[in-house]
């Protein structure tokens, strides 16, 4: 089953960057961004979390948590993490591998990894916006982010 605009977002309990276990039912109470990414260390997903980082304190401003969720181990999400000096979760979804990206209907079977999508989420984890690049070699624009969360009321 695949989270969808009007669903209550699926649960999880991942392992981030820092081995903080970060769940859905932590993000509750304020907006979230739920990205999806395919490959750390490479040229796009680097530069849509560098975007993240960048301009995180737009995000706050909209009230809204953000983490990034990868199919690749622990390991791979400190070491991208501390290489790019990000300060919201990075979690892994190494294993089992993907189970998360699956229950969002993220996950690309094909390359092991995840699909370009982010779930909008409302302060009760309700799914208000998914936007999806449309190929993995395709990044998401930040603005996109900015509009999603200021449509939630």
């Amino acid at each position: 089953m695949s989270a969808t605009v009007g669903s209550l977002a699926p649960s999880f309990s991942l392992v981030d960057q820092d081995k903080n276990t970060v769940a859905l039912d932590d993000l509750r109470g304020k907006k979230s961004l739920i990205v999806f990414i395919p490959f750390p260390f490479t040229g796009i997903c680097d530069d849509e979390s560098c975007a993240i980082r960048d301009q995180l304190a737009t995000l706050n401003g909209l009230d809204a948590n953000v983490v990034v969720i990868t199919c690749h181990a622990v390991p791979v999400a400190k070491k991208w993490s501390d290489e790019n000096g990000f300060t919201f979760p990075v979690l892994s979804d190494f294993w089992p591998h993907g189970v998360v990206a699956t229950a969002y209907g993220a996950f690309n079977e094909d390359v092991g990894g995840a699909n370009r999508l982010t779930f909008v989420l409302d302060a009760d984890g309700i799914v208000r916006t998914v936007i999806d690049s449309g190929a993995l070699s395709v990044g998401r624009e930040f603005d996109e982010y900015v509009t999603a969360l200021g449509e939630i009321g």
